[in-house]
């Protein structure tokens, strides 16, 4: 029997999609926002706790303005992920903890990290999103490697770490270099995400760059993940971008969406718990108005 088919979008809150009216005119709180968003689809992408830690009262607040069966996916917080943290995410009473070295930095890494401020730093996430799990509302937590993590020995022994430290939370891994799915290294890849039971992320993006993942449609864990970024190679790698939306400045045609159709049915039928699609096109309306072409043409995923 298949897995339940969720579809949805990375943010409900992007500055560009409320500017682009959506949400109706009257809708202007982050209740209202939240619960709009819940009617329309099951299941949305937790960014911003990629770029802070999350709080516990805003999960608290989101498993009560949700619907019963609706899910959230959560991202990582960066720091966790090894990629380059600026001091002033971290809160005040870890930053002020910091050794002496690292406090002037521009940006620490996990690495640099004293043990007990790990643990710390480990023990305050998952408290942020146990709410969420307490109440059934919780999908994956999302770890989405930087394109300078590449398959190695130290590298795989900091994913699995990051599995053990979130024991009981299902986690799911995105990798954006294209080493990892290499003739050389996609097999290793498979298998170490299997023994670890973490669930691939699946990726639609821009070919021809280092960072670009092919599309491996592989189910390694409890769940099937599909994201996608868009198909934007002159935004993809771009520095100096105002803001992530820009960078995924995608509209799918119906044409392009149609093949996924049948990956992600048969993505389906291997995933033991959920399929979730996430589009990252989050450009204005972008995401959610992909999100229901694509509802339209599997026949469900939506709320």
């Amino acid at each position: 029997m298949a897995s339940p088919i969720l579809i949805g979008t990375a943010s409900w809150t992007d500055k560009s999609l409320i500017a682009a009216g959506w949400y109706p005119s009257d809708c202007t709180s982050a209740e209202c926002r939240l619960r709009y968003y819940a009617a329309q689809f099951p299941m949305v992408e937790v960014d911003s706790s990629y770029y802070a830690m999350p709080s516990q009262r805003n999960a608290e607040l989101w498993v009560q303005r949700t619907p019963e069966h609706f899910v959230f996916d959560i991202k990582s917080f960066r720091l966790f992920t090894g990629h380059q943290t600026p001091p002033k995410a971290l809160p005040k009473d870890i930053r002020a903890g910091l050794p002496e070295g690292l406090a002037g930095k521009k940006n620490v890494y996990y690495k640099d990290f004293p043990e007990e401020l790990r643990d710390e730093m480990w023990g305050r996430y998952a408290a942020a999103i146990g709410p969420l799990q307490e109440a059934g509302k919780l999908g994956v937590v999302l770890f989405q490697y930087p394109p300078w993590v590449r398959p190695d020995p130290r590298v795989f022994e900091h994913i699995e770490e990051c599995r053990d430290r979130l024991a009981g939370f299902d986690v799911a891994v995105e990798f954006r270099h294209r080493a990892w799915f290499s003739a050389e290294h996609r097999q290793e890849t498979l298998e170490f995400l299997r023994r670890l039971n973490l669930s691939l992320v699946v990726v639609d993006e821009p070919q021809g760059f280092a960072s670009s993942v092919p599309t491996v449609s592989e189910v390694t864990g409890p769940y099937a993940i599909v994201r996608f970024h868009g198909r934007n190679t002159a935004t993809w790698e771009a520095k100096g971008l105002s803001a992530a939306s820009d960078r995924f400045n995608y509209e799918y045609s119906r044409r392009e969406l149609e093949p996924w159709a049948e990956t992600v049915h048969s993505l389906a039928e291997r995933a033991v718990i959920g399929t979730h699609v996430v589009f990252n096109t989050n450009y204005g309306r972008q995401g959610p108005d992909n999100a229901m072409v694509l509802g339209e043409l599997l026949g469900s995923g939506l709320g």
